[in-house]
């Protein structure tokens, strides 16, 4: 509860954005996820299948590259549709409010005696928003949204390239540089290591538990890592 006077404490959640900042955090973190298991996938599968350092490195490279590109476009597609229909939403508000400013002020009070407010009371908080910023108070109590903090497509799909080069560059690096002899196991206890703290740190961003979510992540980064790597031995065989 916030006293009247006295601003939110600074280390409490209040701040306007922090549950936006949380998503871009756990985007980052799941970015990174992905770049490490479908790049541990890639160059695992190519060890099974060669020794060849210089080929492992290739298709490691490859994969990071198609793999960020992939991740940057469809974040933006993602992002822009979803802005454009918040821009869509917001322009139709302001019209209404332009149009029919008695019904989307009843509309508003309304809003906020279905949350539990008195109907006076109600009325009186919609009266004051509207004249403070009447599209801010109807996007936020209707739509959801905050006009002055829509997501770029741009920066999202820079965010999710970088985040996913980030996490693809572990395994890439770590198979690369080990010796010949101990380049499989040195990557796998890597790979472990790196999706047990993304599992670990997406679980505490989500305020899931953090046991089953790093169970989760590296389980299935061991299953992607061994079918990937029978793959290659089968098909380095077979050739």
């Amino acid at each position: 509860m916030t006293v009247p006077g006295v601003g939110p404490h600074p280390d409490e959640p209040h701040a306007q954005g922090v549950q936006g900042r949380l998503n871009w955090l756990r985007a980052g973190v799941l970015g990174a996820n992905d770049g490490i298991v479908s790049t541990a996938g890639i160059v695992m599968g190519v060890a099974g299948a060669t020794s060849d350092s210089t080929a492992i490195l290739v298709a490691g490279v490859a994969g990071l590259t198609a793999g960020a590109l992939s991740m940057a476009a469809g974040e933006y597609v993602s992002v822009s549709t979803q802005r454009d229909s918040e821009l869509a939403l917001l322009e139709k508000e302001r019209r209404e409010l332009r149009e029919e400013p008695e019904e989307e002020l009843a509309e508003l009070a309304d809003l906020y005696v279905r949350k539990g407010l008195d109907p006076a009371l109600a009325q009186q908080v919609a009266e004051q928003l509207t004249e403070r910023d009447a599209l801010g108070a109807h996007a936020e109590a209707e739509l959801g949204i905050d006009p002055d903090e829509l997501t770029s497509p741009v920066a999202a799909a820079l965010a999710s390239m970088l985040a996913f080069t980030v996490g693809a560059l572990l395994p890439l690096l770590t198979i690369t540089v080990s010796p010949a002899g101990a380049r499989v196991p040195v990557t796998v206890v890597a790979v472990v290591v790196a999706l047990a703290l993304t599992g670990w740190s997406s679980a505490r961003l989500g305020y899931g538990p953090p046991g089953r979510a790093v169970v989760r992540n590296v389980v299935g980064g061991l299953l992607a890592m061994a079918v990937t790597y029978a793959v290659g031995a089968l098909v380095g065989t077979g050739l």
